[in-house]
């Protein structure tokens, strides 16, 4: 169960990944103002001028943006991989599937934050906090019982059938 478990936390946190890499890559200047302020710190103790620095940041966007886009291939393969290992080695695939949503849900908020500065306001948590509650409740959900409950049906209605055409 522990592998099942962790294959899936890694594949939520794979999937977030990819999609912070799709917004990197696909999104506004986000890599531009993150070299620019980067050369800006190193050009402090380099004394670049300041024409050199944005140059160089024109030239490094475009390559930088196609290295998110491979990352967001890359980290999607591998997240398949994984949920796909999670998969086999749970017991439940109700049990990956909530696990792995919790782990991307949670590395989402906590890779915007790092990455983009966006702040989850507490409406946000609380929407997050039902969908884990309303995932769980469909976790503790035996689809063992519902197919006991099933089956005893069929053989009751069997043996009523059977039964009553004799």
């Amino acid at each position: 169960m522990f592998p099942g478990v962790f294959y899936a936390l890694l594949a939520g946190f794979l999937g977030a990944v990819a999609s912070s890499s799709a917004k990197l890559s696909l999104g506004a200047d986000y890599l531009k103002g993150v070299c620019e302020t980067g050369l800006r710190t190193w050009g402090e103790q380099r004394k670049f001028r300041q024409a050199d620095e944005t140059t160089a940041c024109d030239r490094l966007h475009i390559p930088l943006r196609l290295l998110c886009g491979g990352l967001l291939f890359t980290c999607n393969a591998v997240m398949w991989t994984f949920l796909a290992k999670a998969l086999r080695y749970s017991s439940s695939s109700t049990r990956t599937t909530v696990t792995t949503t919790a782990s991307n849900f949670i590395s989402s908020a906590f890779l915007g934050q790092l990455i983009f500065g966006e702040a989850q306001i507490t409406l946000w948590w609380v929407g997050i906090s039902l969908t884990f509650s309303g995932l769980l409740v469909l976790q503790r959900v035996s689809p063992q019982d519902g197919q006991q409950n099933t089956t005893s049906l069929f053989t009751n209605s069997f043996h009523q059938h059977f039964w009553m055409c004799r």
